[in-house]
């Protein structure tokens, strides 16, 4: 399934740019409801509601998606691994979610198939022109992070780092902080975006996952019926 080449950090960590054009940026997955409402103001509170997605949502269904690919990839397990692809994006809630995360998937994977035509993009490709899988964020950001060869946990906490970065981008736009504001928040994040991975180690991505955010997936839906909003989720 690799190429030859080994695992390099430039080349994965270039996934990671919070100005990689997948459209993280038009996203806001229910927070702009939220700060709408009243009901997140301050940096402090922002935190709370990443932490809460970080454990309850991000990591314990996103991240097996991502999981689930260095455990079924290898061996040609794949249509197990479309069917939670698909599982996951039938689970997500808000209409507008669902469209979003497969959005940043196709995305993703036209961008990197240009960026890197020479790793291993079958069958990937083919189950997406087929429809047998969605191609959400997490899927494609594993596959990718798979063919770079990037170290399981290294993708795991890659891909937690994306939502918490593409959560806080988001939340500058909504709220009133600075990006100085924006990067203490970040680095106070980390040990959590490191608790949130290390938690999916004991978890199969066929049968533990499992999300517990209902304030926010209510906020997701009701997203679509405000009166103004900056965000297409």
């Amino acid at each position: 399934m690799h190429n030859d080449t080994s695992f390099s950090w430039l080349a994965y960590t270039q996934l990671l740019d919070s100005a990689l054009p997948i459209g993280g940026f038009s996203h806001s997955f229910g927070l702009e409801t939220m700060v709408q409402s009243g009901r997140i103001e301050r940096a402090e509170q922002l935190k709370h509601y990443i932490e809460a997605m970080l454990f309850h949502s991000w990591g314990p269904v996103d991240a097996l998606a991502v999981k689930a690919v260095y455990r079924l990839a290898p061996d040609k397990r794949y249509a197990e691994l479309w069917r939670i692809d698909r599982e996951q994006h039938v689970q997500r809630v808000a209409a507008e979610t669902r469209d979003g995360v497969a959005k940043m998937g196709r995305r993703l994977y036209q961008l990197t198939r240009a960026m890197y035509p020479n790793l291993e993009w079958e069958p990937l490709t083919g189950a997406l022109q087929s429809k047998e899988c969605i191609g959400t964020h997490p899927l494609i950001h594993g596959w990718v992070s798979h063919e770079l060869q990037a170290p399981l946990a290294v993708a795991v906490e890659g891909y937690l780092y994306t939502c918490t970065m593409t959560c806080i981008n988001s939340g500058l736009r909504l709220m009133s902080l600075g990006q100085t504001d924006g990067q203490r928040l970040l680095a106070s994040l980390l040990p959590s975006i490191a608790e949130a991975a290390q938690q999916t180690e004991s978890l199969d991505p066929l049968a533990d996952g499992y999300g517990s955010v209902p304030y926010a997936e209510i906020a997701m839906m009701r997203h679509e019926g405000l009166y103004s909003r900056l965000f297409m989720s």
